[in-house]
Parts: structure tokens; C-alpha cells; sequence
């Protein structure tokens, strides 16, 4: 792409598409390559424009890939959208390990300022968590940790901050049935992550989930004076219900603030990263430039030593031959197309297709088709070789850049891998999401300059002046520097807000018995 400031872009010579970089209205002339098209009618930006006539049954190219077929015969200079394109019939070369790249160059010496746990981990966050086990005790777990506000931390200047993490469900499932550990690996991994100083688990008493199953599952320990010991358990049926559950609440996380305060930063290298990548509210300028520069970023972290998460198994969809080219090994191939398989299945249960995946949002910002979206959506992983593939919630050992089969809503999808491990979150969007994620920092990226300064106070990093003159690359320099200063203790736009109360959604397969 130039560095100039463009009307368009045409992302590949094998495009027969270019997209809009800002609003262009009917008549306008505009320059594709050694061409000039004049457009057939406005065009809004991040919307696609044909570039040469295609007929009727005939492949759209964007990035080099097929997105759709035509419905209907499209001249040079017509909008290309919904109205005149659709998915169509797959076909894909998964070609396993034929594209596996040489390492990075190594990044030595960056570090950031966090805080070294116990059993080694690094934390860029301390958070004291009230675990609630079912949502019976969702209340409860709320009202202890409303009791501890900014007055009571004022004595305990380093904990971030008292979180209630609580949930839909616990119970009404298969007792030791997937619903049942993937919520279990959920609130097994918040509650040992390293963002995490302390924690408490509340429960009702009667639920499917209990409590013991879920401490003797995930191994929850904590040290106390040098001894491991389980955590802080409380039943609201045991104690006598809910004023008593709350009022032993408060006297048992009094005891632990102490404790969880008695933390300093330290450097530690930046190889101890684990950054979640999301996209959400993505428009046709995603796939140009916020994702591309989350993966110019991820790669450094990459060549840091660090971990890059990829996401949104139901937008990875479309483009996971991409991934599998680049896969370690056959196997951590496969275990990508066994969870598209799975996600085909899954759908179709419910009568319904991937394609349904970009929502009325995504359209309106100039995605068509679930392709197109996720052949943006996986640029966040940079260009690496993929060193594995995770199921929700499971704990993130690798390094390098890996998959976490995650569903495509914001919430469940970051609750997945944070629960992982991700102690960084960045997240791109087109048309203006507003979310955070506590006990993890998360960075918003904008992809394009309008939407970012109507929404400044959420946003923290501008990849929309890629449109402008920046390069992607430049873009990704500075993403890479945010997260080691988010890392650090920078706080984000969403943490200012306080914003990640609420968005501990943990993803829920199968049915409510």
C-alpha cells in the first residue's frame, strides 16, 4: 500500500475489488494501480468497489482470496456488497506445513514492569476476585465486592481493584459433562491467573457446580504463610443465607487484601507476555489496518519470546487454510480443521450457517461475507508459524503464535482467553466497541480515523491514519510499545472508564437441563 493518502485501496493485483477510504459519492474518479475508475454511484467507506466488470456466478478477489460469488452481473465502478454477492461453495487448499516461515528476527532486551507471582508466573494487573460458582450466588459475590470501593483500597495502594466475577450459569448441566468443565477451566483459570492477587469462591450450595469438584479439578490452592492451602470457600445455604454469606464475605476478603497489597513491580521480559487479540465491531478497513498492524505487533512479540492469541474459531472460518499452511506440525493442522468441522456441526444443530456470522454492524461498515471477514480477522496473528491450537479456556503453554477455539462474540471470547492466561488484551474495531475486561488490560485499536475521534474516550491507538500516510508497520511499532506500557501499568481507556465488571461471560455448550 503507498504511504500517500488514498481514495481507495487495492490490496493485491489479483483483486478485481478495491475499497473505499473514505466517502466518495457518485462520479467521482478515482485511481486503481495505473487505472482510473469513475464510481457508478456513493460509496461509503470501508465498502467495496468493482474494478473491472465481473459476470453473473463469478469469484470476487480481496486480499488475493476468493470472498464470494456474484449474483448478478457487476460493471467497473459498482458497489460490491450484499445486495449482489454471496458466499458460495468453499474451496481451499489446507496444504499443512507448506508455508512454515523462518523464525524472526530476535528481539532482545524489552521488558516490562509487572509483577512476578509465586509459582513464577508474571502478572500485569493485581485484582482481588470474588468467584461466584453459580449465578444464585451472583448477587452475593456483587455485594461483597461493592463493600470494598475506592475508599476501603485507599489503604491497599496496589490492588487494582476488587472484581465480582459472576455468571448464567453453575448448574442445570451434566455433572462432569463439557458444560461443565469448560465453565470449570473458566473459573479455574481467573481464579489462578497472575492478574489475580487473591480470590474467594461463593457458591449456593445445591448447584451442580460445586465447589469442591471445581477446587479439586483445577487444582486451586493458595499460600498462606508459606502453606498451600484451598481457597476461601463459602455456601450461602451453609451460613444461612445471603446477609450472612455477605457479611462473612467482607470479613474473609479483609483478611486477604493484606496480602494481595504486599506486591511491588519488577522488570520481567517481555517473552512473558500472553496477548489475546480480538476484533469486534469490524468494518471493511479491519482487515487493512488494525488487524494487519495487531499482527505486525504480535510478530514482535513473537520475536520477544512472547505468545500471540488468535480467536474467534467462527471467524477464523473461510480462512483457516491460511493457518494450516503455516501449522508446526500436521497435527496442530488438523486440530484446526477438526474445530471447524466442529464449529459446521455445531451451527447446524441450531438450522443455522457461518455465514450469518457478520452482523448488521459489519455489513454497514462494508463487510459482505463470513470470507472476506476472516481473511481480515486472522491477519492479527502476523505471519509466524502456528505452534498450537487450544480448546476454551485451556491453559496457553506455548510459545509463539496459537489458536484458542473461542466463539466469536466479544465476551465468551475474551473470557476464554484470558482464562488461558492472556495477561494483555488487544482488541481492533471498525465501527466503535466499547470494552474491557477485568483483570486484564485491553488496548482498543480503531480502524479508521472517523470513528476513532467521535470515540476518543474509548479508543487507544489510531490505525486508521494507515489511510493517512502511516505504514502498517509503523502502526504495529506502536501497538507493540503500547502493550509493553499497558504491561506496565499504563492504564487503558476501558480500565479509566472502569469498564470489565460485567464482561466475564464464559462461553456455555450444550443444553439447560
Amino acid at each position: 500500500m503507498s504511504s500517500e493518502q488514498v481514495d481507495v485501496v487495492w490490496l493485491h493485483a489479483d483483486d478485481n475489488i478495491c475499497v473505499a477510504a473514505r466517502n466518495l459519492q457518485q462520479g467521482d474518479r478515482v485511481r486503481v494501480g495505473d487505472a482510473e475508475l469513475q464510481l457508478n454511484g456513493s460509496i461509503a467507506m470501508g465498502h467495496k468497489i468493482a474494478t473491472r466488470a465481473v459476470a453473473e456466478g463469478q469469484p470476487i478477489y480481496k486480499y488475493g482470496h476468493v470472498i464470494g460469488i456474484t449474483v448478478e452481473s457487476i460493471s467497473a465502478g459498482d458497489h460490491v456488497h450484499s445486495h449482489n454477492l454471496i458466499n458460495g461453495e468453499l474451496s481451499r487448499d489446507f496444504a499443512p506445513c507448506s508455508e512454515i516461515s523462518d523464525p524472526p528476527q530476535t528481539l532482545t532486551g524489552r521488558t516490562f514492569d509487572g509483577y512476578r507471582r509465586s509459582n513464577g508466573k508474571a502478572g500485569t494487573r493485581n485484582y482481588v476476585a470474588v468467584i461466584s460458582t453459580v449465578n444464585c450466588s451472583a448477587s452475593v459475590a456483587r455485594y461483597v465486592a461493592q463493600r470494598f470501593d475506592d475508599s476501603v483500597l485507599a489503604d491497599y495502594p496496589n490492588i487494582d481493584g476488587v472484581v465480582a466475577l459472576r455468571h448464567e450459569g453453575g448448574c442445570a448441566m451434566e455433572y462432569g459433562g463439557l458444560k461443565h468443565t469448560m465453565l470449570n477451566r473458566v473459573m479455574g483459570g481467573f481464579a489462578k491467573h497472575p492478574n489475580i492477587g487473591a480470590y474467594l469462591l461463593i457458591g449456593l450450595g445445591c448447584e451442580q457446580g460445586a465447589m469442591g469438584y471445581l477446587v479439586e479439578q483445577e487444582q486451586l490452592v493458595q499460600i498462606d504463610g508459606g502453606q498451600r492451602q484451598g481457597p476461601p470457600m463459602l455456601s450461602m445455604q451453609d451460613l444461612g443465607g445471603t446477609a450472612k454469606t455477605v457479611e462473612e464475605g467482607i470479613r474473609l476478603l479483609s483478611n486477604l487484601l493484606p496480602a494481595a497489597n504486599d506486591v511491588e513491580r519488577v522488570p520481567i521480559p517481555a517473552s512473558e507476555i500472553i496477548l489475546g487479540t480480538e476484533c469486534g465491531g469490524s468494518d471493511g478497513n479491519s482487515g487493512i489496518t488494525a488487524n494487519p498492524a495487531v499482527g505486525v505487533a504480535s510478530d514482535m512479540l513473537v520475536a520477544s519470546g512472547g505468545t500471540a492469541i488468535l480467536g474467534e474459531t467462527s471467524e477464523i472460518y473461510g480462512a483457516e487454510h491460511l493457518l494450516t499452511r503455516r501449522s508446526r506440525s500436521p497435527e496442530v493442522a488438523e486440530k484446526l480443521l477438526e474445530r471447524i468441522e466442529w464449529w459446521n456441526w455445531y451451527a447446524s444443530v441450531f438450522g443455522v450457517e457461518l455465514d450469518n456470522n457478520p452482523s448488521v454492524g459489519n455489513k454497514e461498515g462494508g463487510l459482505t461475507t463470513i470470507v472476506e471477514k476472516s481473511l481480515g480477522a486472522v491477519a492479527k496473528l502476523g505471519g509466524t508459524t502456528l505452534e498450537a491450537v487450544y480448546d476454551y479456556a485451556q491453559p496457553v503453554t506455548a510459545q509463539g503464535a496459537v489458536v484458542m477455539d473461542t466463539p466469536g462474540f466479544d465476551p465468551p471470547s475474551v473470557t476464554g482467553m484470558v482464562a488461558g492466561g492472556a495477561n494483555v488484551v488487544v482488541f481492533t474495531t471498525g465501527r466503535g466497541s466499547c470494552y474491557g475486561c477485568k483483570p486484564t488490560p485491553c488496548i482498543k485499536v480503531a480502524s479508521n480515523s472517523p470513528m476513532y475521534h467521535r470515540m476518543e474516550d474509548d479508543m487507544d491507538i489510531n490505525a486508521g491514519t494507515v489511510l493517512e500516510g502511516r505504514t502498517v508497520e509503523q502502526v504495529g511499532a506502536e501497538i507493540y510499545e503500547q502493550v509493553l506500557a499497558v504491561a506496565s501499568g499504563k492504564k487503558t481507556k476501558s480500565e479509566i472508564h472502569g469498564i470489565g465488571d460485567d464482561e466475564f461471560v464464559p462461553w456455555a455448550v450444550g443444553p439447560v437441563l
